[in-house]
């Protein structure tokens, strides 16, 4: 282990929470770390909170926006293209980008400025072997993005014949052939299995949003702000601004402090 990485520091009233910045996903960090250094994401609100799901910030429309206001629409005027790599998952802390849905987005560009932190929860095993939501996915985006595709046939006729179970029971026959036509994964590798059912995440946007970073210290504050008071529309209805910092430091002192473990 040599070199230096970044150790990113997001301050809340709440506490602190400390993450790195993944190299496998180049773009993402060099923007992140370009938009720290200029001060963008301090005063910003974490402006849409979840529960047992995750906690999303980096709106600049946020700094100064009123009770009533609409959030989340706001970045920086440019998108980030998508940086997927299947060691990179929705574990719990997970730092990963925002974006616009899939029918005005179907590359799955990144937002500029826009991130959320993975809460999740712990995934029961009997789900990991074949994740069902996942496969949902996958026929609503053969569908939309293929409507050609002979597959869409064969479970409209499965639909046809024996209405929801025979169209879940071909969806299941043909999952290996619509991971495929779309690019989706279905099935978990044994260390996501491992993670998902201990520490807990959200599986079901693996492939479909970038993970760019990790949090590594302050699990605790996350929990905290992902308890708070929402309004309809899951803004917070007391503020939680962030105030974000970035440090270079030799990649082992990052590890010797805090415990982690560079892949």
């Amino acid at each position: 282990m040599v070199g230096n990485d970044y150790l990113v520091t997001i301050k809340t009233d709440m506490g602190e929470m400390k993450a790195i910045l993944f190299d496998k996903t180049p773009l993402h960090k060099e923007n992140f770390i370009k938009l720290v250094n200029e001060g963008f994401y301090d005063s910003l609100l974490f402006h849409r909170v979840i529960q047992g799901f995750m906690i999303q910030g980096g709106d600049p429309n946020s700094k100064a926006a009123g009770p009533q206001d609409r959030l989340g629409n706001g970045g920086p005027g440019y998108t980030i293209p998508a940086e997927f790599d299947t060691s990179l998952f929705h574990k719990k802390g997970a730092l990963s980008a925002a974006r616009l849905g899939d029918q005005v987005n179907p590359e799955r560009a990144s937002s500029g400025s826009q991130f959320y932190i993975v809460q999740g929860q712990v995934v029961p095993q009997a789900t990991t072997q074949l994740n069902m939501q996942a496969l949902s996915q996958c026929v609503t985006d053969l569908r939309r993005n293929d409507p050609d595709n002979p597959l869409n046939k064969q479970l409209e006729d499965a639909f046809n014949e024996g209405g929801d179970e025979m169209f879940r029971a071909k969806a299941m026959e043909l999952a290996e052939e619509l991971s495929k036509a779309t690019g989706n994964k279905l099935r978990m590798s044994a260390k996501e299995v491992e993670v998902y059912t201990t520490i807990g995440g959200t599986p079901f946007l693996d492939g479909a949003y970038t993970v760019f970073g990790q949090v590594i210290q302050g699990l605790e504050v996350l929990d905290q702000i992902a308890a708070v008071q929402t309004a309809p529309g899951d803004r917070p209805i007391s503020d939680v601004r962030m105030f974000v910092s970035v440090e270079e430091m030799p990649k082992a002192e990052i590890a010797k402090k805090y415990g982690y473990t560079y892949q």
